[in-house]
């Protein structure tokens, strides 16, 4: 098999495995089915799969392979590899919707990332699920029929869950039944129902009355009493079994799976420990750095004083309409746009847009970047949450933009998708969360190349929001391995940062149902700033910024082990 029929067979297996994949690049060969990985049948599937690559890489002869082949054969083995290590922990699985991180088989549904909020997700109609054709609307009500199955999966592992201890937090799962009781409203209203009120206006009489029919029914005979199935065994079965504590090493097995987590979302070999001295070591830095803004704006008081003062300025918070929140977003992307040619010469072609989070998620969820489709029919969204507009605080809204949007996941996702370079499944797969938000929170470091971060407020939450990752270094790994509760880690934000508490409270949850995740920002902005410094102290007047990116980002989303392997050959080419 030749090199580009490998990675074009891995592509394609890929998809099949994940049909969502398949949806949220474009390509509607899927559109009507789902997997429910959850199974015990699925997850074989998988292991077979990434056992057939991995050996196929092995024994590939790499001999005439040129540097890009090369990297993407590595990138293959990495992945599975990774992968199947995965596979083989009982409590968790990977390549899983809607993130593609590992989820647990024993735990699968929380208040931040479960599949049944992506689910919702696509049922408003304005997610990646197409909604454009009669075509479209039947490939949705095949759609459900799977994702009921997976409902009924869900539950049947939470139940082997609860015999083995292995359960989510109660505070979790008051969050998830909280979320799933504003689901089942009347029919007109639901959740699973919206498509209808967006149906085209070129649908015939005859198709949408049909459509109106199948989807009434659809909600009244299968999603309304699934839901209501789900909602009556997490309140009187699971909820009273759920456990006190907040991290995964209360759980058999935990501290195993948290060090596999480590490397899965950080692509290193750090170990429990480095991470947590490497986050007490950055807020430290961070923090002294902080004193010298509290002093140029004149507050007299501690540092923990201007949090709560920063917090609490009703001078930072001047919206009263959502609108004005967007709008404010749309003229951060206006006032950096004449400085972008300065530091990049590849911009993505694919369009994008601030939008606020649906409401049905919206009190929950945190800000985020949703990519657009690879043909750029499909713009990138900003999605924001606002669930009060009028506490709505500003003051790191130049660094959120920075991160989420542009250039930080717009421009990586985006020019990953659109280099027609790269094979299909390097343009289309994300296979290294560490790249994505190490880039993401280095990005956030050029505001001032960008003609922002001028307001030594918006500075401040520059300084916070590179706080905030430090914290989570420092969070995430006492949650998981030694033994903090909930209340002690969501203090300890209170004491060192400026967050409102309502979203710290939202944070600390955030990082108890995914353990590993949060650490990737850090470890991948550290890793990216010293491969900067390391280029630019080796060659010295040959440095170009512009190439620089050009490098970090012109390969995809590769881990960082990968990524410091070609740094350093680009290094050794240029001098």
């Amino acid at each position: 098999m030749d090199i580009d029929s490998l990675f074009e067979s891995y592509y394609q297996e890929r998809l099949a495995l994940n049909p969502l994949t398949a949806t949220s690049v474009g390509d509607s060969r899927y559109d009507s089915f789902l997997v429910d990985f959850l199974s015990e049948e699925n997850r074989q599937k998988f292991m077979e799969f990434y056992l057939k690559y991995e050996d196929l890489c092995i024994k590939y002869n790499v001999e005439n392979l040129d540097e890009s082949q090369l990297l993407g054969l590595k990138l293959i083995l990495y992945n599975c590899q990774l992968m199947r290590e995965g596979l083989g922990n009982k409590i968790q699985l990977v390549e899983s919707p809607p993130y593609w991180w590992p989820e647990f088989v024993l735990m699968p549904i929380n208040q931040f990332s479960s599949f049944d909020l992506y689910m919702g997700q696509l049922a408003s109609g304005q997610s990646i699920q197409p909604f454009n054709t009669v075509e479209d609307y039947e490939n949705w009500l095949q759609r459900i029929e799977d994702y009921l199955e997976w409902i009924n999966s869900a539950i049947l592992n939470m139940k082997e869950g609860m015999m083995r201890n292995i359960t989510q937090p109660r505070i979790i799962m008051d969050r998830v039944i909280e979320q799933l009781e504003g689901i089942n409203a009347n029919i007109d209203n639901h959740l699973f129902y919206t498509p209808i009120k967006l149906m085209p206006e070129s649908f015939s009489e005859k198709d949408s009355i049909r459509m109106e029919e199948l989807y009434r029914k659809m909600v009244e005979n299968k999603i309304g009493p699934t839901y209501d199935k789900l909602l009556e065994f997490l309140k009187n079965e699971y909820l009273p079994a759920c456990r006190e504590e907040a991290g995964l090493g209360s759980v058999p097995g935990g501290l195993g799976t948290y060090e596999y987590l480590i490397k899965y979302h950080t692509s290193t070999n750090m170990t429990a420990d480095e991470i947590f001295e490497l986050g007490q070591s950055e807020v430290s830095r961070i923090m002294a750095e902080m004193e010298c803004v509290k002093s140029q704006v004149g507050y007299e008081g501690d540092l923990k004083g201007f949090f709560d003062f920063v917090r609490t300025n009703k001078e930072l918070m001047p919206f009263t309409e959502a609108v004005e929140v967007i709008d404010h977003f749309n003229s951060i992307h206006e006032r950096m746009k004449p400085h972008l040619d300065e530091l990049f010469d590849l911009k993505p072609k694919t369009g994008f847009e601030v939008m606020r989070t649906e409401g049905f998620r919206e009190k929950t969820a945190s800000p985020e970047y949703v990519p657009g489709s690879p043909d750029g029919s499909r713009n990138g969204i900003f999605y924001v949450p606002l669930p009060d507009v009028k506490s709505y605080n500003i003051f790191y809204d130049e660094d959120l933009f920075l991160h989420e949007a542009i250039p930080g996941h717009h421009y990586q996702i985006s020019i990953q998708q659109e280099n027609q370079q790269l094979p299909t499944f390097q343009r289309i797969f994300v296979e290294s969360n560490a790249y994505i938000e190490g880039w993401a929170l280095y990005t956030e470091s050029l505001g001032k190349e960008l003609g922002l971060l001028e307001d030594p407020y918006q500075y401040f939450g520059m300084l916070t929001m590179d706080l905030h990752r430090a914290i989570r270094l420092v969070l995430d790994v006492g949650i998981h391995v030694k033994g903090w509760t909930r209340e002690e880690a969501i203090q300890y934000s209170l004491d060192h940062e400026a967050l409102s508490e309502a979203e710290i409270i939202a944070e600390v949850e955030r990082y108890m149902v995914i353990p590993g995740q949060a650490l990737s920002y850090k470890i991948g902005q550290v890793k990216i700033r010293d491969l900067r410094i390391r280029a630019e102290s080796e060659l010295g007047n040959k440095f170009d910024i512009k190439e620089f990116h050009n490098q970090i980002l012109d390969s995809g989303s590769i881990p960082l082990v990968l990524l410091e392997e070609k740094i350093d050959r680009w290094i050794q080419k240029t001098i």
